[in-house]
C-alpha cells in the first residue's frame, strides 16, 4: 500500500503538510493552555522571588520621571555609587502591569510570557517531531525548568531564547545563513535581560557547527555567519548605557563574592530536584543505549549548558529548553519513527482527526483556555507576595512606629523595602552594588564568631533599627547587644530599634 493510501482524507482535507501545520498549531496552543492552567494553580508562586519588589519599584520610578538610573539611590550603604538598570525594560513592564492590576497583573504578564514560550517551544519541535510528541516535550521540560518561573525580568526572555536558538541551529544545520531579522530579537533581549550575552555564545556554537560542517569549501556562508557574529555584540550596544550594559554582564561571571552566597546561584543539588536528576540521568542512559549520534558543535553546546546548569541552578532553562531544540532535528533523521515526515504517512488517530475536522473549533478551544485562564489572573481573588519576603506586617509596625533612620535588613527583605521607599543595607543588586567584601561581611555577620563584626557595621554604618527574617543568624547577638530592643516579632520578620 502507498504511503497516499494510507492516509484517508476528511472531508475538505489539506495536504499531509497542511494537516501537519494545522495539528503543530492546535498541539502549541494546547500545550500554551495547559501551562496557563497549571500557573494559574499556583499563582503565589510567581510572586514568590523577593527580587520581585524592586524591579517594580525602579519600573515605576523610571515612569515617573522618564529618566535612566545611573547612581544608586535605594540603599544608605552604597548611595551615589554607579549603578544602572540594566534590564530597564522589563522593569518597565512589570511595573506598567502593577499599575494596571496590582500584584494579579504582575503575575498575569509573567505567566503570559512563560505560557508563550511553551507554545514556542512546542511549535519550534513540531518542526522537526511529531505533533502530540513535540507537545509533551514541550510541557514537560517547562515543568523541568519551573524553578525559575517567577515575576523577574529573566521570564521576558525564556521566548526570545527559545526562537533565538531554534532558528540559528536549524539553519546551521541546512547550510544557510542566520537571518539579520534575529538581531531585533537579540536587541529587544539586550534591554530585557542582562543575560542577552547568552546568546552571542549560542550563536557562537551555531557557527561552529557550519564551520564544521562546511569547513572552507563555502566561503560566503562562512562569511555570512562571521558578519551576523560581528553585528550581535554591535547591536547590543543599542541601550540606554551603551557599552556599560554588556559590561555589567560580566561582573557575575567574574567571580563576584555573592555568587556562593545566594541560592540561585549555587550549584544543582540533586537531592532538592530528584526529578530533574532523573530526567538527566535517563538523557544520558538514552544517548548511551541509542547510539544517537551528535555533530561535535551540538554536543559542545549540550556540554555548556550542562555546565551552566550544574554550576547554577538559576542556568536551569539553559539545558532543559535549548537541548531539545538542538537535538531535534537529528532525533528525527535517526529514529524516523517520531518524525513530521513520518506522521504525514501515518494514518490519523481518533483525536488527531477530530481535531483535524473541527479545525476552527479546536482552535478557538484552545485560545479560549490560554485567554480564560490569564483573565482568571488578571480578574480573579487579589494576590500579593507571601510574607517571607514583604514582611508587610513588620513595616506596618515600623510605619506605625514611625521607624527611620539607617536600617540593617536581612538580604530578603531588601526588595520590599526599595518598594516602599525605604533605603536598603542590602538587597538583591549584589551583580554591580554590595561588593569588595561588603556582601562577604554581610553574610559572616551571621555566623557563630559575627557578633565583633555586627557590632561594628552597626556603628560604621550608623544602623537605627533592624528588620530581620526570622532565621536570621544575626538575631541572638542582637537579643544581647546592650542598647538594642526587640520592639516587634512574628513568625516572618523581627524588628529591632536602637534604644535612645
Amino acid at each position: 500500500m502507498s504511503a497516499s493510501q494510507t492516509i484517508q482524507p476528511l472531508a475538505g482535507s489539506l495536504s499531509p503538510a497542511g494537516e501537519a501545520w494545522r495539528m503543530r498549531l492546535i498541539f502549541s496552543l494546547l500545550a500554551a493552555a495547559v501551562m496557563a492552567a497549571i500557573l494559574l494553580a499556583r499563582t503565589p508562586a510567581l510572586l514568590q522571588d523577593p527580587d520581585s519588589w524592586w524591579h517594580i519599584r525602579v519600573g515605576l520610578d523610571m515612569l515617573a520621571t522618564r529618566t535612566f538610573p545611573t547612581i544608586d539611590s535605594y540603599s544608605h550603604s552604597f548611595a551615589g555609587q554607579p549603578w544602572i538598570a540594566k534590564e530597564w525594560l522589563s522593569q518597565v513592564l512589570l511595573a506598567l502591569a502593577y499599575k494596571g492590576a496590582g500584584w494579579n497583573g504582575v503575575a498575569l504578564v509573567t505567566a503570559t510570557a512563560i505560557s508563550l514560550m511553551v507554545f514556542l517551544l512546542a511549535w519550534q519541535l513540531g518542526e522537526a517531531l511529531k505533533p502530540s510528541l513535540a507537545m509533551a516535550l514541550a510541557l514537560s521540560f517547562a515543568l523541568l525548568s519551573a524553578f525559575v518561573f517567577t515575576a523577574r525580568p529573566h521570564v521576558f526572555t525564556l521566548p526570545i531564547i527559545v526562537v533565538w536558538t531554534a532558528n540559528l541551529f536549524r539553519v546551521a544545520g541546512a547550510g544557510r545563513p542566520p537571518s539579520l531579522g534575529l538581531l531585533g530579537l537579540l536587541w529587544l533581549w539586550t534591554n530585557l535581560h542582562a543575560s542577552f550575552t547568552l546568546g552571542f555564545v549560542i550563536a557562537a556554537f551555531a557557527g561552529l557547527d557550519v564551520l564544521i560542517r562546511y569547513r572552507l569549501t563555502r566561503p560566503r556562508l562562512l562569511a555570512q555567519w562571521c558578519i551576523f557574529g560581528a553585528l550581535c555584540p554591535l547591536v547590543s550596544l543599542i541601550n540606554p548605557y551603551g557599552l556599560k550594559a554588556i559590561l555589567a554582564t560580566f561582573t557575575v561571571a567574574g567571580a563576584n563574592e555573592a555568587v556562593p552566597l545566594i541560592m540561585e546561584w549555587r550549584p544543582f543539588n540533586a537531592s532538592a530536584a530528584p526529578l530533574n536528576e532523573a530526567a538527566l540521568l535517563l538523557m544520558v542512559l538514552g544517548l548511551l543505549l541509542s547510539g544517537f549520534r551528535i555533530g561535535l558543535a551540538r554536543a559542545l553546546f549540550i556540554l555548556f549548558a550542562l555546565h551552566l546548569y550544574l554550576a547554577h541552578e538559576r542556568f536551569v532553562y539553559v539545558f532543559f529548553l535549548l537541548v531539545p531544540l538542538v537535538l531535534a532535528v537529528q532525533v528525527a533523521e535517526q529514529f524516523p519513527a517520531v518524525s513530521i515526515r513520518t506522521w504525514m504517512m501515518e494514518q490519523r488517530d481518533g483525536l488527531e482527526r477530530f481535531l483535524l475536522g473541527h479545525y476552527r473549533l479546536a482552535f478557538g478551544a484552545s485560545v479560549a483556555l490560554v485567554i480564560g485562564a490569564n483573565a482568571m489572573l488578571a480578574r480573579g481573588p487579589a494576590v500579593e507576595p507571601g510574607q517571607k519576603t514583604s514582611a508587610k506586617d513588620a513595616l506596618a509596625f515600623a510605619a506605625q512606629r514611625g521607624l527611620s533612620g539607617p536600617v540593617l535588613n536581612s538580604y530578603d527583605f531588601g526588595g520590599t523595602l526599595i518598594f516602599h521607599g525605604i533605603k536598603t543595607f542590602i538587597d538583591g543588586r549584589t551583580d554591580q552594588l554590595f561588593l569588595n567584601g561588603f556582601t562577604q561581611a554581610d553574610d559572616a555577620m551571621g555566623r557563630s564568631t559575627g557578633k565583633p563584626l555586627l557590632e561594628t557595621q552597626l556603628r560604621k554604618y550608623g544602623v537605627d533599627w533592624a528588620l530581620l527574617s526570622a532565621g536570621d543568624g544575626r538575631i541572638p547577638f542582637f537579643d544581647e547587644l546592650p542598647g538594642w530592643t526587640r520592639a516587634y516579632s512574628d513568625r516572618y520578620a523581627m524588628i529591632y530599634v536602637r534604644s535612645r
